[in-house]
């Protein structure tokens, strides 16, 4: 009988320790598609963390919103329901002006000046305050910077007007196209496509990676390219989860984090280069512009800006001297 009783008292020793070192599982949300960069990016970052903690941390990527749109997957972070995401702005912008200051348009030329921003001290600010939304920030990445796509011809910036612009819900967004007198017009991105065809929306600001892989350029008589905004993307973990890791998987977690985001944003010069490329073989006209197309609708943005969002004169100050 003591036999057995301390067979099974070690069985049990060995099953405890099984258990301690079974992966935990973690969740994953995005409201990209699935070939979207940031998902791909995502799958990556996700299968190296399983393998460099020997399975401890396995995180599930849920794409395309299946978690929830933005509002809802934060309030999942926030209760520890969902554990790691890939968030656009508008979450925190609109709740603090200061995390849509990365909008401003024209703060540099193009994806190597975006690299350096997102890099730099006041990137770093703004990702040590996810603490104050019950997060832990983990690192920026972004999309291609942004252009326009129209269903008319366009000239002149006079030529938008009046237009129906989808746009995203930042405050910071709608009010560069208020400015430029068009009538910005937010809309969730899997309705888009057919909402542009059937005239719901005259043009949209969006990027050429999008442009492409959605076929807007199939209802479209212009493409323009501006590269007037960067559209950063905040690599975020639920503070309560975050907090309960091991100390020595939350290193492999941010310094994998760290290293395939840095590779995003690069990635993102050739990818929108790549992009550009196949959409001026379509039948649709690419045309170049430059901040002086704009007017003094930018001049107007910053001014107003500046006042609503105090961290944006830092930004601009770091971005003068990259």
């Amino acid at each position: 009988m003591k036999r057995f009783a301390g067979a099974a008292l070690a069985a049990s020793i060995v099953a405890i320790a099984a258990n301690g070192a079974a992966a935990d599982e973690y969740r994953m949300g995005l409201i990209t598609p699935p070939p979207h960069q940031w998902t791909v990016t995502a799958s990556v970052v996700a299968d190296e963390i399983r393998e460099r903690t020997d399975g401890r941390v396995d995180i599930l990527v849920f794409p395309s919103g299946q978690l929830g749109n933005e509002a809802q997957m934060l309030q999942q972070l926030q209760t520890g329901a969902m554990d790691f995401a890939f968030f656009t702005l508008g979450e925190f912008a609109n709740r603090d002006p200061n995390y849509g200051i990365f909008l401003a348009p024209f703060i540099v030329d193009d994806v190597a000046g975006a690299r350096k921003l997102l890099k730099g001290e006041t990137a770093q600010k703004l990702l040590d305050g996810m603490a104050d939304f019950g997060l832990a920030g983990l690192g920026w990445g972004m999309a291609g910077m942004r252009m326009i796509v129209t269903s008319h011809e366009v000239e002149t910036v006079e030529d938008l007007k009046g237009e129906k612009i989808r746009t995203i819900p930042f405050a910071p967004e709608l009010a560069f196209w208020e400015e430029l007198g068009a009538a910005p017009t937010p809309m969730p991105l899997p309705a888009l496509y057919d909402a542009f065809a059937n005239g719901q929306v005259d043009g949209m600001q969006i990027d050429v990676e999008g442009t492409w892989n959605s076929k807007y350029y199939e209802h479209a008589k212009s493409i323009i390219i501006s590269d007037h905004m960067m559209f950063p993307m905040a690599s975020i973990a639920s503070g309560r989860k975050w907090a309960a890791m091991p100390e020595a998987d939350r290193a492999i977690v941010e310094e994998v984090f760290s290293e395939k985001l840095d590779g995003l944003v690069a990635g993102y010069a050739d990818i929108d280069a790549d992009y550009r490329a196949k959409l001026e073989t379509t039948d649709v006209p690419v045309k170049d512009v430059d901040r002086a197309w704009f007017g003094p609708a930018v001049d107007a943005w910053y001014a107003r800006w500046r006042e609503e969002a105090p961290m944006l004169k830092e930004l601009e100050a770091e971005a003068a001297g990259m």
